[in-house]
């Protein structure tokens, strides 16, 4: 059993919605609210701070340059000021809630809430669900993805982020893209989250534990793991590839609540909303040091996942 597990927040866009925005059809997702609302998303921040979250992931995994100039109107200098302002308000909510909290506790329980940079697959800017098949790396050199994803990462590492979160990547192929552009970043870490559909591979169909094989190369890695899918399949593919993992890079897992989304007709509803806390001790005992929660998943479910995990919880350095 780990002796410390970091508890990641959950889905930012679900308490979007569940506020009244609406984001289902729009191109830019829950990005659009950098621009228009960027309030929104400061106040789902804090709550996932209020619900136990030590890690917060900004609203830029829909956020790009081309993105914002092609629906937003945004020219190139207030496109990279909205990924900025992703930055900022994740670390203002994380400053305020350490500085309300003085008033209640001592201070060395200050609680230290690392910030990670969400950068999605290319499929994320298409915004036709392909982050969940990957399909679309046939067409793309790995110089175009390095091209592509290297003025987003600039972006997030200038506004100062702890860790770059690239995650729900379908293929090896993108992952290879991003970790030779994350090397350009030799000072900041990361974590490779896999998108999967299937419980020993990856959307594109890459055998999962021959791309988690990938994040060994590079000393900037700091976990390597699965997002975005259901919780049943995590435990499969973590046991799948673990002899693969080296042992000082920890699992990170967060899932989905198990509903499956669909293009057309949007979330399918399942009866196991927040299921993925009941395997949480599995997945530490299988190696996973990062946990929390993908799309669907509220911050009940992340004080659930608190209760769940609190004796192995504790802070990252």
């Amino acid at each position: 059993m780990v002796e410390v597990v970091k508890i990641m927040s959950g889905g930012l866009s679900t308490e979007l919605e569940t506020a009244g925005l609406t984001l289902q059809g729009d191109p830019l997702w829950s990005a659009r609210l950098l621009h228009t609302n960027p309030q929104a998303i400061k106040e789902v921040h804090r709550s996932f701070l209020r619900s136990g979250a030590e890690v917060l992931t900004t609203a830029t995994y829909q956020a790009t340059i081309k993105g914002f100039q092609q629906h937003a109107g945004l020219n190139v200098e207030d496109a990279e000021e909205c990924l900025h302002i992703g930055v900022r308000l994740a670390k203002e909510a994380a400053d305020e809630f350490n500085w309300k909290s003085l008033g209640k506790m001592f201070w060395q329980d200050k609680r230290n809430i690392l910030i990670a940079g969400s950068i999605g697959p290319y499929g994320a800017f298409l915004s036709n669900g392909s982050e969940y098949s990957g399909y679309y790396v046939k067409e793309m050199s790995t110089e175009d993805l390095k091209d592509w994803h290297r003025v987003q990462m600039q972006c997030l590492a200038s506004a100062g982020i702890d860790f770059f979160a690239l995650e729900t990547i379908p293929s090896k192929k993108e992952a290879e893209a991003l970790l030779e552009v994350l090397r350009e970043f030799p000072n900041t870490k990361a974590w490779l989250s896999y998108s999967c559909q299937s419980t020993t591979s990856t959307s594109y169909g890459d055998p999962f534990e021959e791309a988690v094989k990938l994040a060994h190369k590079s000393h900037q890695i700091v976990a390597v793991g699965a997002n975005c899918c259901s919780p049943f399949l995590i435990s499969p593919l973590l046991t799948c590839a673990n002899k693969n993992r080296k042992q000082e890079n920890g699992w990170i897992v967060y899932p989905n609540s198990g509903e499956k989304w669909d293009q057309e007709s949007g979330w399918h509803t399942c009866n196991n909303a927040e299921m993925f806390c009941v395997h949480a001790e599995e997945w530490v005992n299988l190696g996973a040091t990062w946990i929390g929660g993908c799309c669907r998943t509220s911050p009940s479910a992340i004080a659930n996942l608190r209760k769940i995990l609190r004796p192995f919880s504790g802070n990252i350095k």
